[in-house]
Protein backbone atom coordinates (compact mmCIF):
# COMPACT_ATOMS: atom_id res chain seq x y z
CA UNK A 1 0.00 0.00 0.00
CA UNK A 2 2.61 2.14 0.94
CA UNK A 3 4.45 2.22 -2.35
CA UNK A 4 1.01 2.40 -4.32
CA UNK A 5 1.13 6.18 -2.14
CA UNK A 6 4.77 6.58 -2.77
CA UNK A 7 3.84 5.88 -6.84
CA UNK A 8 0.81 8.25 -6.99
CA UNK A 9 2.68 11.17 -5.57
CA UNK A 10 5.62 10.74 -7.47
CA UNK A 11 3.35 10.72 -11.00
CA UNK A 12 1.39 13.90 -9.43
CA UNK A 13 4.57 15.63 -8.74
CA UNK A 14 5.70 15.13 -12.19
CA UNK A 15 2.63 16.35 -13.76
CA UNK A 16 3.11 19.48 -11.57
CA UNK A 17 6.67 20.29 -12.76
CA UNK A 18 5.51 19.35 -16.34
CA UNK A 19 2.92 21.98 -16.39
CA UNK A 20 4.91 24.53 -14.93
CA UNK A 21 7.49 23.69 -17.81
CA UNK A 22 4.75 24.39 -20.29
CA UNK A 23 3.63 27.37 -18.62
CA UNK A 24 7.42 29.08 -19.08
CA UNK A 25 7.68 27.78 -22.64
CA UNK A 26 4.56 29.28 -23.64
CA UNK A 27 5.23 32.79 -21.17
CA UNK A 28 8.73 32.83 -23.02
CA UNK A 29 7.56 32.40 -26.80
CA UNK A 30 4.84 35.22 -26.02
CA UNK A 31 7.95 37.45 -24.69
CA UNK A 32 10.02 36.26 -27.71
CA UNK A 33 6.78 37.35 -30.29
CA UNK A 34 6.46 40.65 -28.21
CA UNK A 35 9.58 41.59 -28.42
CA UNK A 36 9.90 41.21 -31.87
CA UNK A 37 7.02 43.39 -32.85
CA UNK A 38 8.07 45.59 -31.13
CA UNK A 39 11.69 45.89 -33.02
CA UNK A 40 9.90 45.58 -36.85
CA UNK A 41 7.72 48.32 -35.50
CA UNK A 42 10.31 50.77 -34.72
CA UNK A 43 12.22 49.81 -38.12
CA UNK A 44 9.07 50.99 -40.37
CA UNK A 45 9.29 54.56 -41.92
CA UNK A 46 6.57 57.20 -41.74
CA UNK A 47 4.82 57.16 -44.45
CA UNK A 48 4.21 60.29 -46.38
CA UNK A 49 6.97 61.80 -44.38
CA UNK A 50 8.93 64.60 -46.65
CA UNK A 51 12.81 65.15 -46.56
CA UNK A 52 11.96 68.94 -47.64
CA UNK A 53 9.37 71.50 -47.31
CA UNK A 54 7.24 72.29 -50.05
CA UNK A 55 8.54 75.07 -51.60
CA UNK A 56 6.76 78.67 -51.78
CA UNK A 57 7.81 82.84 -52.29
CA UNK A 58 8.59 82.70 -48.35
CA UNK A 59 10.60 80.12 -47.73
CA UNK A 60 12.53 79.27 -51.27
CA UNK A 61 15.21 81.79 -50.81
CA UNK A 62 16.27 80.54 -46.96
CA UNK A 63 15.67 77.11 -48.25
CA UNK A 64 18.53 77.35 -51.27
CA UNK A 65 20.61 79.81 -48.81
CA UNK A 66 21.18 76.51 -46.74
CA UNK A 67 21.04 73.98 -49.32
CA UNK A 68 24.11 75.64 -51.04
CA UNK A 69 26.13 75.29 -48.28
CA UNK A 70 25.48 71.27 -48.46
CA UNK A 71 25.12 70.62 -51.88
CA UNK A 72 28.40 71.99 -53.55
CA UNK A 73 27.70 69.70 -57.29
CA UNK A 74 28.06 71.99 -60.08
CA UNK A 75 28.38 69.60 -62.91
CA UNK A 76 25.26 67.98 -64.54
CA UNK A 77 24.42 66.31 -67.93
CA UNK A 78 21.80 66.61 -69.80
CA UNK A 79 20.78 63.11 -71.88
CA UNK A 80 18.73 63.75 -75.01
CA UNK A 81 17.43 61.42 -78.38
CA UNK A 82 20.35 63.35 -79.90
CA UNK A 83 23.00 62.76 -77.59
CA UNK A 84 23.78 64.39 -73.96
CA UNK A 85 25.10 68.53 -73.26
CA UNK A 86 27.25 68.35 -70.58
CA UNK A 87 26.83 72.05 -68.41
CA UNK A 88 28.98 74.05 -65.52
CA UNK A 89 26.87 75.79 -63.13
CA UNK A 90 28.66 79.00 -61.87
CA UNK A 91 29.12 78.92 -57.90
CA UNK A 92 28.77 82.61 -57.79
CA UNK A 93 24.80 82.50 -58.83
CA UNK A 94 24.67 80.08 -56.20
CA UNK A 95 20.69 80.26 -55.39
CA UNK A 96 20.36 79.28 -59.41
CA UNK A 97 22.71 76.41 -59.36
CA UNK A 98 21.44 75.42 -55.96
CA UNK A 99 17.65 75.21 -57.58
CA UNK A 100 18.90 73.47 -60.68
CA UNK A 101 21.08 70.89 -58.51
CA UNK A 102 17.93 70.38 -56.07
CA UNK A 103 15.72 69.55 -58.98
CA UNK A 104 18.17 67.52 -60.58
CA UNK A 105 18.45 65.27 -57.66
CA UNK A 106 14.78 65.52 -57.19
CA UNK A 107 14.31 63.61 -60.83
CA UNK A 108 12.22 66.82 -61.66
CA UNK A 109 13.78 67.47 -65.24
CA UNK A 110 13.37 63.45 -66.43
CA UNK A 111 10.95 63.09 -69.27
CA UNK A 112 10.09 67.10 -69.82
CA UNK A 113 11.06 68.29 -73.01
CA UNK A 114 12.70 70.76 -74.79
CA UNK A 115 9.59 72.43 -75.68
CA UNK A 116 10.28 75.99 -77.64
CA UNK A 117 13.01 75.83 -80.32
CA UNK A 118 14.41 79.42 -82.31
CA UNK A 119 17.09 78.44 -84.57
CA UNK A 120 19.84 80.39 -84.37
CA UNK A 121 18.94 81.83 -80.99
CA UNK A 122 17.86 79.69 -78.31
CA UNK A 123 16.64 76.17 -77.31
CA UNK A 124 14.20 76.41 -73.89
CA UNK A 125 13.37 73.19 -71.94
CA UNK A 126 11.96 72.17 -68.67
CA UNK A 127 8.48 71.66 -68.81
CA UNK A 128 5.89 69.67 -70.54
CA UNK A 129 2.10 69.07 -71.25
CA UNK A 130 2.77 65.90 -69.44
CA UNK A 131 0.10 65.56 -66.27
CA UNK A 132 2.98 63.97 -64.57
CA UNK A 133 5.12 66.94 -65.15
CA UNK A 134 2.93 68.83 -63.21
CA UNK A 135 2.03 66.82 -60.48
CA UNK A 136 5.61 66.79 -60.01
CA UNK A 137 6.18 70.58 -59.60
CA UNK A 138 2.66 70.23 -57.52
CA UNK A 139 4.76 68.19 -54.93
CA UNK A 140 7.55 70.11 -55.29
CA UNK A 141 5.89 73.69 -54.87
CA UNK A 142 5.40 76.84 -56.36
CA UNK A 143 8.22 79.40 -56.36
CA UNK A 144 10.00 82.16 -58.31
CA UNK A 145 13.64 83.21 -58.16
CA UNK A 146 15.08 86.53 -58.41
CA UNK A 147 17.41 87.89 -61.37
CA UNK A 148 21.18 87.73 -60.37
CA UNK A 149 22.67 89.56 -63.17
CA UNK A 150 25.66 91.72 -61.72
CA UNK A 151 27.86 88.43 -61.76
CA UNK A 152 29.73 89.24 -64.72
CA UNK A 153 28.23 86.55 -67.11
CA UNK A 154 26.54 87.48 -70.42
CA UNK A 155 24.57 85.38 -73.08
CA UNK A 156 27.38 83.92 -75.16
CA UNK A 157 26.81 80.97 -77.24
CA UNK A 158 26.38 78.25 -74.73
CA UNK A 159 25.20 79.93 -72.10
CA UNK A 160 22.63 78.24 -69.84
CA UNK A 161 20.15 80.84 -68.42
CA UNK A 162 16.83 80.96 -66.49
CA UNK A 163 13.78 82.77 -67.89
CA UNK A 164 11.13 85.13 -66.72
CA UNK A 165 7.85 83.19 -65.20
CA UNK A 166 4.96 83.35 -67.49
CA UNK A 167 3.41 84.94 -64.54
CA UNK A 168 3.24 88.95 -65.30
CA UNK A 169 5.99 90.26 -63.07
CA UNK A 170 7.92 93.85 -63.44
CA UNK A 171 11.48 92.68 -62.13
CA UNK A 172 11.20 89.49 -64.40
CA UNK A 173 11.40 86.97 -61.78
CA UNK A 174 12.29 83.44 -63.33
CA UNK A 175 10.61 80.01 -63.59
CA UNK A 176 12.27 77.84 -61.44
CA UNK A 177 11.56 74.56 -63.75
CA UNK A 178 12.80 76.05 -66.94
CA UNK A 179 16.05 76.92 -68.55
CA UNK A 180 17.20 78.14 -71.85
CA UNK A 181 20.25 77.54 -73.93
CA UNK A 182 22.03 80.00 -76.16
CA UNK A 183 22.52 78.80 -79.30
CA UNK A 184 23.06 81.74 -81.58
CA UNK A 185 26.50 82.60 -83.25
CA UNK A 186 27.82 85.31 -81.58
CA UNK A 187 25.51 85.19 -78.72
CA UNK A 188 22.36 87.34 -78.00
CA UNK A 189 23.40 90.14 -75.66
CA UNK A 190 20.31 91.77 -76.06
CA UNK A 191 19.08 89.12 -72.85
CA UNK A 192 21.78 90.43 -70.56
CA UNK A 193 20.35 92.23 -68.04
CA UNK A 194 16.98 90.81 -67.90
CA UNK A 195 18.09 86.84 -67.08
CA UNK A 196 20.03 85.07 -65.06
CA UNK A 197 22.73 83.44 -66.76
CA UNK A 198 24.23 80.12 -64.08
CA UNK A 199 26.12 78.51 -66.19
CA UNK A 200 27.33 77.21 -69.65
CA UNK A 201 27.76 74.35 -71.82
CA UNK A 202 31.54 72.76 -72.19
CA UNK A 203 30.89 70.13 -74.48
CA UNK A 204 27.59 68.86 -76.87
CA UNK A 205 27.11 72.27 -78.77
CA UNK A 206 26.72 69.71 -81.80
CA UNK A 207 23.53 68.27 -79.68
CA UNK A 208 22.10 72.15 -78.83
CA UNK A 209 22.44 72.81 -82.53
CA UNK A 210 21.24 69.83 -83.83
CA UNK A 211 17.53 70.22 -81.44
CA UNK A 212 17.25 73.71 -82.84
CA UNK A 213 17.50 72.71 -86.72
CA UNK A 214 14.48 71.08 -85.61
CA UNK A 215 10.75 71.48 -87.37
CA UNK A 216 8.36 73.54 -85.19
CA UNK A 217 4.99 75.46 -85.07
CA UNK A 218 3.85 78.80 -85.95
CA UNK A 219 4.37 78.61 -81.39
CA UNK A 220 8.04 77.72 -81.80
CA UNK A 221 7.11 74.22 -80.43
CA UNK A 222 8.92 71.35 -82.07
CA UNK A 223 6.40 69.25 -84.53
CA UNK A 224 8.27 66.01 -83.09
CA UNK A 225 8.59 65.84 -78.88
CA UNK A 226 12.59 66.37 -78.13
CA UNK A 227 12.48 64.77 -74.79
CA UNK A 228 14.76 65.39 -71.88
CA UNK A 229 15.67 61.90 -71.00
CA UNK A 230 17.85 62.52 -67.82
CA UNK A 231 19.69 64.74 -66.07
CA UNK A 232 22.14 63.58 -63.36
CA UNK A 233 25.17 64.85 -61.59
CA UNK A 234 28.39 64.60 -63.06
CA UNK A 235 32.17 64.46 -61.30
Amino acid sequence: MRILVFIGVFFVFLNCEDKQSRQKENNSSADSLTTSTLVERKKEPKKNQREYPKLNDKNAMEFFLQYDKKHKENKVRITTDFGTIDILLYDETKFHRANFIFLTKQGYFDNTQFYRIVNNFIIQGGSSDDIAIAEKRRKIGQYLLPTDTNRGFVHNRGAISMPSSAIENPYKLASPYQFFIVQQQGGAHHLDGDYTVFGRVTDGMDVVDKIASQETDGSEWPLKNIYIRKVEIIN
